[in-house]
């Protein structure tokens, strides 16, 4: 016990005390990579998961401030690199990781939330062909929503001003790259369907790198275009690649230009086109007089047109073979050559055979004039 004395005694608070004053000293600047497990979201929106690697595993949290600007879901197995600072956990003793930064281990941050925003609006239904909306034929008033200056507000200008000069555009100006511009696009969306007169939007940019396009890869974009009631074309100057937009609009372009080449005709096709339907319109009317011209002609030439005098006579002897028939077939005209018919009283069954018939029954016999009522004597 002596010996003890010699040496210093933590209490574990004291020792504790010291581990957390040591690793929080010399490990608050750390990156460190492992496979994601037990990820919990929390109501207050801190994130709450383990990393961990065949042999250990390590206690993470990410707080609401420093998870709400990540690109993508972390979940479980998913290969990651955190970046932070290690705290212990007095009341414990054990410690974790205070994540600041997550980025996707291989697969970029932002292909991941890619991937999984287009897989969630896929099973949503956002990109079926049976929300798509028709363009109008002839637009009057097309609404653009990009940034002011911008080579793609130029680009539509002067492409709808070269195909049909007297279109309205109003732009509506906003940003298309950092933190605030998704939100400027989606609004700028939502308030063009205010308008009862805008035929058509473009939403889109100029090209750009991933970055660059992400305000067109939001959701609160996506969803905006997806209940537009205006049919939106989208044009982010990317020929290759595709943004969410892209998929949920009604109708894609990979440029503005093409934007603007889709969205109307030139002056020339439009009034080819009217040519074209009069011509259509005028071989099916001259097909009709046709039609109704020959079979005038075969109404001219027909029997009974040309002797209807004829024809009626010979209708009319039908008509009276057809009741010589008749007349031949009635019960009447049998009666009235000496035939009759007997019946018995009780049931009004007519009598064909003697034997249905004894002594004492009612019968009454119908003549082609008046009926004979009897009663039967004897029966042979």
């Amino acid at each position: 016990m002596n010996t003890l004395t010699k040496e210093r005694i933590y209490t574990v608070s004291e020792i504790t005390k010291d581990v957390k004053l040591i690793l929080e000293s010399s490990l608050s600047a750390v990156w460190i990579e492992g496979e994601v497990s037990n990820f919990t979201l929390h109501s207050s929106g801190h994130m709450y998961f383990s990393l961990k690697d065949k042999k250990s595993v390590l206690r993470c949290v990410m707080f609401h401030r420093a998870n709400e600007i990540l690109k993508f879901e972390p979940k479980a197995g998913m290969q990651v690199v955190c970046f932070g600072s290690l705290s212990v956990y007095e009341a414990r003793g054990d410690y974790q990781l205070i994540v600041e930064r997550m980025e996707p281990k291989g697969v970029g941050a932002l292909q991941i939330a890619f991937e999984q925003l287009k897989e969630k609006l896929f099973k949503e239904g956002l990109f079926d062909a049976e929300h798509k909306k028709l363009l109008p034929v002839l637009p009057k008033r097309i609404g653009v929503v990009t940034s002011p200056t911008g080579a793609a507000i130029r680009d539509i200008i002067n492409v709808l001003s070269r195909r049909f000069a007297n279109l309205n555009v109003i732009l509506y100006p906003v940003m298309v790259q950092g933190s605030q511009a998704a939100g400027q696009i989606a609004q700028a969306i939502d308030d063009f369907n205010t308008f009862k007169d805008i035929d058509v939007l473009i939403v889109g940019r100029g090209g750009g790198v991933l970055e660059d396009l992400w305000a067109f890869n939001e959701e609160i974009v996506a969803r905006a275009i997806y209940n537009s009631r205006i049919p939106v074309i989208s044009a982010v100057g990317h020929e290759i690649d595709w943004t969410i937009s892209d998929f949920v609009a009604d109708l894609r372009a990979p440029t503005p230009s093409a934007a603007a080449e889709l969205v109307v005709a030139s002056k020339e096709e439009f009034l080819s086109g009217i040519q074209n339907i009069f011509a259509r319109l005028n071989a099916a009317m001259q097909s009709i007089a046709d039609i109704l011209s020959s079979q005038l002609s075969a109404l001219k030439n027909a029997y009974v047109l040309r002797r209807p005098l004829n024809v009626f006579l010979q209708y009319q002897q039908r008509i009276d073979e057809l009741t010589g028939r008749l007349d031949a077939l009635s019960p009447t005209a049998i009666l009235s050559r000496g035939y009759s018919i007997t019946k018995r009283s009780a049931d009004g069954k007519v009598i064909k055979d003697s034997s249905q018939l004894k002594k004492d029954d009612e019968i009454v016999t119908r003549l082609h004039k008046g009926e004979i009522r009897s009663r039967v004597e004897a029966v042979g």
